[in-house]
């Protein structure tokens, strides 16, 4: 094991004193229990080793009164851990997947992804409104939801709805849906809510029929130096070989079609029998014109483990040499050609549009 720390030598008892591994996060509870979570199974994994959390906040923690995207800062809720990160104030850094850009900075990559959770969008109402679902909303009752995604998606789908932009982490957006009177309903991610303990608060579940997701949505991925291959080593048992596929399809097309959090741009994927299934769809901003196709590709997961660093091991940002390169390359040629096909199709025009009026308001 090369690398500046031997950690699995360490993990084994043959350091002379234990090892602290630094992990970073955001400060919010969210990103606590998500950070938590992944070093509770490091730990069950590597009992040799000791394990600290350095929370800080991001810019997009501190800019609460625009919305996401409108800032225009690819790395909104990254910046800030990656500067540790790259000045080795941390060794480790745990994002929720659909916060990471598609192109990383030079120097990192994702050295894993958790098992996912469930990627849905989850409809949280105001009290008065326990009961409803968005169909049923009155007239006229405002949605809030901090993604141009979900609004694009729903105003299509809901045009008796009126969607307006709410901030904040869970905790202060579930506190304005209670305490103002300016919101009916919230969109909010159905695995956060999850992780959070708040399940009893979800009062409709989304379906891609309805609102398809975001690219890498209910995973998470740890962030390490792209040349540290003993934390790569240390992280890289924790990537689960199915969400890890899904997942590069679904960054292979979103970076194919220059999107970001400036468009809506949305996922589907499933894998089943060997083949994984990739939805993908763009939309205008008011979710008048869209345009969604469906292609498939056959995958071989089997465990694998390869001799020695690859030049550059990368796909959309992920190092995994624990999974089959032929697998992930076939997951990052079903993104490519997906969003090839919406491109040739027009989608460019859609995504043009939508991104000027975003520009311009």
């Amino acid at each position: 094991m090369s690398g500046n720390g031997t950690a699995a030598a360490a993990a084994e008892g043959n350091g002379p004193k234990m090892r602290v591994i630094r992990v970073g996060t955001r400060k919010s509870q969210l990103a606590r229990i998500q950070t938590d979570s992944v070093v509770a199974m490091l730990k069950a994994l590597y009992p040799g080793l000791q394990f600290e959390i350095v929370a800080m906040s991001t810019t997009g923690d501190k800019i609460l009164d625009t919305a996401l995207s409108k800032i225009g800062e690819k790395s909104l809720f990254t910046k800030e851990l990656e500067h540790a990160l790259e000045k080795n104030e941390v060794d480790l850094v745990v994002h929720s997947l659909k916060d990471l850009p598609t192109v990383l900075p030079p120097g990192f990559t994702i050295g894993a992804i958790c098992k996912r959770e469930n990627p849905y969008d989850a409809v949280v109402f105001h009290p008065k409104f326990v009961g409803k679902t968005l169909e049923t909303l009155p007239e006229k009752s405002v949605v809030g939801t901090s993604s141009l995604r979900r609004a694009a998606q729903l105003q299509r789908k809901f045009p008796h709805l009126e969607f307006r932009s709410i901030r904040g982490n869970l905790n202060t957006r579930l506190r304005k849906l209670d305490e103002l009177q300016e919101f009916s309903a919230i969109i909010l991610a159905a695995a956060g809510l999850q992780r959070m303990g708040w399940q009893h608060r979800v009062g409709q579940i989304l379906h891609p029929e309805e609102c398809m997701y975001a690219v890498g949505q209910g995973a998470l991925g740890v962030e390490v130096r792209a040349k540290d291959q003993d934390m790569l080593d240390l992280v890289g048992v924790l990537h689960d070989p199915e969400t890890l596929l899904r997942c590069i399809a679904e960054r292979a097309f979103l970076r194919h079609l220059e999107g970001g959090c400036s468009v809506p741009v949305a996922v589907h994927t499933a894998m089943k029998d060997g083949q994984l299934y990739l939805t993908g769809g763009v939309w205008s901003l008011d979710g008048s014109d869209s345009m969604q196709e469906t292609m498939q590709a056959t995958i071989h997961v089997t465990a694998q483990h390869e001799d020695g660093p690859e030049d550059d091991p990368q796909l959309v940002g992920i190092t995994a040499r624990n999974i089959p390169r032929e697998a992930q390359l076939a997951a990052e040629n079903l993104g490519i050609s997906l969003a090839s096909l919406l491109l040739n199709k027009g989608a460019k025009n859609i995504l043009d549009v939508a991104r000027q009026l975003n520009d311009a308001h």
